[in-house]
């Protein structure tokens, strides 16, 4: 595990911080791939224009859809405040459209300015965003503890040199093994920040 000291926290959106209820099985259906397909990655390798803005309309609906219908996960507002409250410097990283994360953070007053979308750097799990958040604050990567529920949250951390806490929901327990840290309700992550700092 990474020794650096964290000197900021860096979440993923959906399903770490806000319950969305993104059905990606869904989407896929409507789309016409197989449940499990990346989205994002299925669609950069889309060649036809009219297919493209097919699929594109299809992922912003239920992106929008999903920020009119999102819920704080338990925990993770008091946990931000107590961040903040204690100085720690704050950023989302998600692989979201821009248009649906503003309406999330408007309609959910979610305490945190620096937010990249993936209208604003290449998609999780590329470094990009990580780079440019690090960059921001002037920090390392390394110095950066990055906080999500999904296998892409973890290789995101990975690959920028980042320290990655995994988020679990009773789902994902099978990405464990890779995470460098992991948590089960939000109210532990303030105790762990403090320890790695």
């Amino acid at each position: 595990m990474a020794s650096t000291p964290i000197k900021a926290v860096v979440f993923d959106l959906d399903g770490t911080l806000v319950d969305s209820r993104l059905d990606f099985a869904a989407i896929c259906h409507d789309i016409g791939w197989p449940a499990g397909t990346p989205l994002l990655e299925q669609l950069a390798t889309v060649s036809c224009l009219t297919e493209k803005s097919r699929v594109e309309q299809i992922i912003r609906r239920h992106e929008l859809a999903g920020a009119d219908a999102a819920s704080w996960i338990p925990g993770a507002l008091a946990s931000l405040q107590q961040l903040q409250q204690q100085g720690w410097p704050l950023a989302i990283l998600t692989r979201n459209m821009r248009s649906a994360t503003e309406r999330v953070i408007s309609r959910l007053q979610i305490p945190i300015s620096l937010v990249l979308t993936r209208d604003d750097c290449a998609a999780k799990p590329d470094p990009a965003g990580l780079m440019m958040i690090a960059s921001e604050l002037q920090l390392s990567c390394a110095e950066i503890l990055y906080v999500g529920d999904y296998l892409f949250d973890l290789q995101v951390a990975a690959n920028a040199g980042s320290q990655s806490c995994l988020y679990l929901n009773g789902l994902n327990q099978h990405f464990v093994a890779q995470a460098d840290y992991h948590i089960s309700h939000f109210d532990q992550l303030p105790a762990l920040v403090s320890q790695l700092a």
